[in-house]
């Protein structure tokens, strides 16, 4: 099939849905684009995927200091900027400010966060009137469909209602089509920058322990949302 015979055949298609099928693959372009975007931006600055940082948190609690900067390597994530903050805020003999350091990580992982959220909510508004709009299409079409009955008249065609309602539901299956792959992308996409929220809160407080402690090794335990705390308990 050549590319003149697949243009033909998009704008049949676009000609047999109507208005809301062209709008509506408008939403597809613009949903695709952005899930690109952002995929690649989760991929490239490895949000959700905290390893560096655990291994980082992990060398670190054991004392090995010079390891776990070598670990966490160059920092992409706000994880591993808020684990670098953490362990920054003790070196050199420096006396550790806990509030300080608490607010300059969390202004740090504010920005970050602020940038993997960036497009969600046009993702979310696509996945949400997507439907909506296949819906108003098919109503719309119903509408016609019966329109074309009543002007038959005593003359009525039973292919041509079939036709008319195939036509009409044709726009909520396009809705669906653009809304469902939407909404799983969405999803995972928040997962990650969940994963990524509990990440910084664990691997940072647990360096931050750590220096509060003055350097004493304290063991560390794996937790089920993939970062690091104390075993002990600070209160």
């Amino acid at each position: 099939m050549s590319f003149a015979d697949i243009l033909a055949s998009i704008s049949g298609f676009l000609e047999l849905g109507g208005p809301v099928v062209a709008v509506l693959a408008g939403l597809s372009v613009i949903a695709l684009t952005v899930v690109i975007l952002k995929l690649a931006q989760f991929w490239t600055q490895r949000v959700g995927r905290p390893g560096r940082a655990e291994a980082a948190v992990r060398l670190w609690g054991h004392g090995r200091r010079r390891e776990a900067w070598q670990a966490l390597g160059d920092i992409r994530s706000a994880s591993e900027e808020a684990v670098a903050i953490a362990m920054q805020s003790g070196e050199g003999g420096k006396t550790l400010d806990k509030a300080l350091v608490e607010e300059d990580i969390a202004r740090a992982a504010t920005r970050r966060l602020h940038r993997y959220n960036a497009g969600m909510k046009a993702l979310d508004a696509i996945a949400q009137i997507a439907p909506l709009l296949g819906l108003f299409g098919t109503v719309l079409g119903m509408i016609e469909a019966f329109q074309n009955l009543q002007s038959a008249g005593n003359a009525v065609d039973p292919s041509l209602l079939a036709g008319g309602i195939w036509v009409a539901l044709l726009t909520t299956a396009v809705g669906l089509a653009v809304a469902m792959p939407v909404s799983l992308v969405v999803t995972y996409l928040e997962g990650q920058i969940e994963n990524e929220k509990v990440a910084i809160e664990t691997l940072a407080s647990a360096v931050l322990l750590e220096q509060a402690r003055g350097g004493a090794r304290a063991p560390f335990e794996e937790v089920e949302a993939g970062g690091y705390e104390q075993v002990a308990n600070a209160h």
